[in-house]
């Protein structure tokens, strides 16, 4: 029998994000996926080092990697459209869960209760704060570069989502924007 999980999953990168903004240069998917990765593993060690956690930052890792597959099926729903009210996040959550039910098929049985948790994130409620604060980080870090090219289309955004890390009181993420974030602002001859 064939199973078409992993191809699925390689078509990350042909999803765009951002799809209601001029952007200067697009943003995959598949690379964003792997920031969110990047980011959810350093903020489980912060975690651990500085505040006594006892994360798994390999499963963080895990987890950012898995953390938007759904879009293959569904692709990326702009923000202002996915939370304009209750309604529609309600069920664009029935979405996602179809679109994931519709991914987890595509393995062999015996696998299927292995990925689910990486999908839905059930059962990682702490790691799940942490990926959650580097997708907001993720996309903080898209808003930066875009102004840096000069674009102000995500200027908006830029500050919204500031605010929404900042509100999320996430002490690791306030380590990140503190100590990390500051050089997303430098030329590549100053990093």
């Amino acid at each position: 029998m064939n199973y078409s999980f992993f191809a699925m999953v390689s078509r990350m990168k042909y999803i765009d994000r951002w799809a209601l903004m001029r952007n200067t240069e697009n943003e995959s998917l598949d690379s964003h996926s792997k920031e969110v990765a990047v980011i959810a593993h350093a903020l489980a060690l912060i975690g651990n080092k500085r505040f006594g956690k006892s994360y798994n930052p390999d499963r963080a890792a895990v987890l950012g990697l898995y953390h938007d597959a759904h879009e293959i099926i569904t692709g990326d729903m702009p923000t202002p459209v996915k939370y304009q009210n209750d309604d529609i996040l309600c069920a664009f959550k029935a979405v996602e869960d179809s679109a994931n039910a519709k991914l987890l098929a595509k393995l062999p049985e015996d696998l299927r209760d292995a990925f689910a948790p990486l999908l839905t994130g059930e059962g990682d409620e702490d790691l799940q704060l942490l990926v959650k604060a580097a997708d907001k980080l993720s996309a903080l870090i898209k808003c930066i570069e875009e102004r840096k090219a000069g674009n102000t289309e995500f200027s908006e955004a830029e500050a919204a989502t500031r605010r929404k890390i900042c509100q999320a009181n996430i002490p690791e993420a306030d380590v990140f924007v503190e100590e990390f974030l500051p050089a997303y602002e430098l030329t590549l001859d100053r990093l």
